[in-house]
């Protein structure tokens, strides 16, 4: 018997279009005063690992129904969105999924988004996040078609663990030769994040920073997070990022660093021999909202406007009925300009606790992390 999910997204509203149109200017601001600076393009949700926080087995099984083709943003749908985006001033996209390297022929979509330029003549920051199992043979081609620089996600270096982890038996050695790979076509700088479970991982802390001190590889550690409502999450399982800092100072002293950017999610740290540099993701401890620039578009096409949304919009429905650009454009700005979501900030409220118990959040595999 067939088993699903049903999308969250089945509820999402078609954004409304009537009345006066709003021209793209690069300035576009939310109620709390936040620019739209930064795209997440989702463009598969399927994936070939089972990671526990993110798609766990017992719910991402054999029997679970992804989303048909048909219903994935084509390519040349995605390049229009985005370039639509892109006027309202966003700088950076990222391509995510699921795991996006499984969507076939993407280089095609990254030549099409390298072209994309701001209104003042810059390049798009045009990255990608992947779990690194496909990246050796890949990285070559994603590079000569415009990627910028590429993030893996990698766990655990200890292989059983890893292993474990990823629940599809895929060995870490694999993953490293595509960090190595990644790394000497030019991807750079190169990001690895490690999702830190207490209990589960955290004894990976230090051997990860030891492997990747002096590599030139930007190593992040990402506070166990409550996105969807299907990773079992428990705040006992949560490592605070403080703690985290600490763990590497006691073998490798740190220093911390200046953001890149207000809207940086991570707390930078360098070593203090020179060795480079790690950064600390603290959603669930020390909340960003505040500076949030992102916007998330999933494989079918729906905006949301938070990690922990609940409900989209959906563009996908605007650009197939024919739609303009003035249109998508206005709808663009109007959701835009209507967001208020800061759930990290709110998490642990008594507003939060009844919106946790009335609604299911949408999950990261459909919107990317």
């Amino acid at each position: 018997m067939s088993r699903r999910i049903i999308p969250v997204t089945d509820l999402s509203a078609i954004p409304d279009i009537s009345g006066a149109g709003e021209i793209p200017r690069g300035l576009l601001t939310d109620t709390l005063a936040r620019p739209l600076r930064d795209l997440r393009i989702s463009v598969t949700d399927r994936c070939n690992f089972r990671c526990v926080y993110c798609m766990p087995r017992a719910v991402f099984d054999k029997d679970y129904t992804f989303l048909p083709h048909s219903a994935l943003l084509t390519f040349e749908e995605i390049e229009r969105i985005a370039r639509l985006f892109v006027a309202h001033g966003v700088e950076k996209i990222r391509l995510t999924g699921g795991e996006p390297l499984l969507r076939k022929n993407l280089e095609f979509l990254i030549e099409r988004l390298a072209r994309l330029e701001t209104p003042d003549g810059r390049p798009l920051d045009l990255t990608l996040t992947t779990n690194g199992s496909l990246l050796q043979r890949k990285a070559r081609g994603l590079k000569d078609a415009g990627l910028t620089r590429v993030t893996v996600s990698l766990d655990a270096l200890d292989d059983a663990l890893f292993r474990r982890m990823n629940d599809a038996d895929f060995a870490v050695a694999d993953v490293l030769d595509g960090i190595a790979e990644a790394q000497a076509v030019g991807l750079a700088p190169l990001k690895v994040n490690m999702v830190v479970k207490r209990g589960t991982n955290d004894s990976e802390i230090v051997p990860m920073a030891r492997h990747f001190h002096g590599s030139g590889v930007v190593l992040r550690f990402i506070e166990y997070m409550d996105v969807g409502t299907s990773n079992g999450w428990n705040m006992a399982e949560v490592l605070p990022s403080a703690e985290v800092v600490e763990r590497i100072a006691a073998h490798f002293p740190l220093a911390p660093l200046e953001a890149h950017s207000a809207a940086e999610t991570a707390q930078r740290w360098g070593y203090a021999d020179g060795g480079g540099e790690i950064g600390v993701i603290s959603s669930v401890t020390r909340a960003f909202c505040g500076t949030c620039t992102r916007a998330r578009l999933s494989t079918e096409g729906k905006l949301f406007l938070c990690l922990f949304a609940s409900n989209g919009h959906d563009l996908r429905a605007l650009v197939r009925s024919g739609a303009t650009d003035a249109e998508i454009a206005t709808a663009v700005a109007r959701i835009w300009r209507a967001r208020a979501d800061r759930y990290s900030q709110l998490r642990g409220s008594e507003a939060a606790a009844q919106r946790a118990l009335d609604e299911r959040r949408v999950e990261m595999s459909y919107i990317g992390g």
